[in-house]
């Protein structure tokens, strides 16, 4: 056998020389971590049942929703309110705090309880000489929620069903810390689907983690704790950044028993889109800058399917170019293989995460976003003022 293998290397070594075998070998490791992502990693999520979990309660707890609001919008208290208040779980309360001078719109939120009496709205005085952060607002919410179990969400978000809270009451179950999905709003044009792919691929990275028992973080529209916990971890963590509620705060109250993680289309909720790329671009330069504190191989898991592929990329079309007919065939044939596999695991990932129109694009994503995620990271370079306080 060893004969073999040695001659089979004298071959390769005979007909491309040792560049060549070289490139081989860089071919097939790359791929070999691609697949790893894809199968192994990735591949978890369209299975996974948060049922296998240990229960942890007898019963669906009382929910307390808080909804930090830094603006007078109407269109929540209009459309996105109604929503919540209409979902089918029978013990739930929304806390909204409202950050800002307006009285009569503070006024019109606490009319708003006479008809809906599980709405609480508590308001912190907006001053331009003290600027109040999300988790500021969120300690204000709090301490003024009238039960134990707290789903974090936002002014800017819907659910896509009747069944959000009730789904996601289910999974504290299983969890003290509870964590479901939020896409961006589906709108025309290529950008559009770029934002919800993008959107779609950073919270796959995160899941997988999560799934595997190895957590790092939620997102910040939709995920939940115990005010135990929170109490416990003395508040938000990074009081000097307005970030961090979400993957910070979250690392140092999570352990891969307490996390419970909640995969469902009905259990999802839908984020406003605000602008165009460049907006898109913004938020991921001002959430990515809280990535600099996560831990070492969460970082490494995080850089290295883009990096990777970006690599494998480069050395197949390196490949292509200069050598002979078989081996550009062979390299075809690794390219192949390799999008035969994505493409499945992107087709079963997006079922399960109720994403709709995404495969199609999922092409072009998949060639360009490497160099995306070099943009961004260096754009996380600048300071950004809008994290520190």
């Amino acid at each position: 056998m060893e004969v073999t293998e040695m001659t089979l290397w004298e071959n390769v070594l005979a007909h491309y020389g040792w560049q060549g075998a070289a490139l081989a070998a860089v071919l097939v490791v790359l791929l070999c971590v691609q697949l790893w992502y894809y199968l192994f990693a990735y591949g978890r999520i369209p299975g996974y049942k948060n049922s296998r979990r240990r229960q942890v309660l007898d019963a669906e707890p009382p929910l307390s929703v808080i909804v930090p609001m830094f603006s007078e919008d109407a269109l929540f208290v209009e459309e996105r309110l109604p929503l919540m208040l209409a979902q089918e779980y029978s013990d739930f309360e929304v806390v909204i705090v409202y950050v800002g001078r307006d009285n009569d719109f503070f006024e019109d939120l606490l009319r708003i309880r006479q008809s809906f009496p599980r709405v609480t709205a508590t308001k912190i005085e907006q001053d331009a000489r003290f600027p109040i952060s999300t988790k500021m607002a969120l300690n204000v919410g709090i301490k003024s929620a009238h039960y134990e179990h707290l789903i974090v969400t936002s002014t800017d978000v819907r659910p896509l069903s009747d069944r959000w809270l009730a789904l996601m009451a289910k999974g504290f179950l299983r969890g003290d810390v509870v964590v479901g999905y939020c896409g961006l709003e589906r709108r025309r044009g290529l950008a559009d689907r770029w934002m919800r792919t993008d959107r779609m691929m950073e919270s796959v990275q995160w899941l997988a983690r999560a799934v595997a028992h190895r957590p790092y973080r939620g997102i910040r529209y939709n995920f939940g704790f115990t005010k135990r916990l929170y109490f416990d971890a003395r508040g938000f963590s990074h009081l000097n950044m307005n970030i961090g509620e979400d993957d910070l705060f979250l690392q140092r109250i999570l352990r891969d028993d307490n996390l419970s993680v909640v995969l469902s289309p009905r259990a999802s909720v839908v984020q406003r889109v605000w602008g165009g790329l460049g907006w898109w671009t913004r938020q991921r330069r001002l959430y990515g800058a809280a990535r600099r504190y996560y831990p070492l191989a969460v970082r490494n898991f995080i850089r290295w399917e883009p990096g990777s592929r970006l690599l494998f990329f480069l050395a197949a079309a390196t490949a292509i170019a200069v050598m002979p007919l078989e081996y550009k065939l062979a390299t075809a044939a690794l390219v192949l293989l390799r999008y035969g596999v994505v493409f499945a695991e992107i087709w079963r990932i997006t079922r399960r995460l109720g994403e709709r129109g995404l495969r199609g694009a999922y092409f072009v994503y998949d060639l360009l976003s490497p160099f995306y995620e070099m943009l961004v990271a260096l754009l996380c370079l600048r300071r950004d003022d809008r994290v520190w306080r």
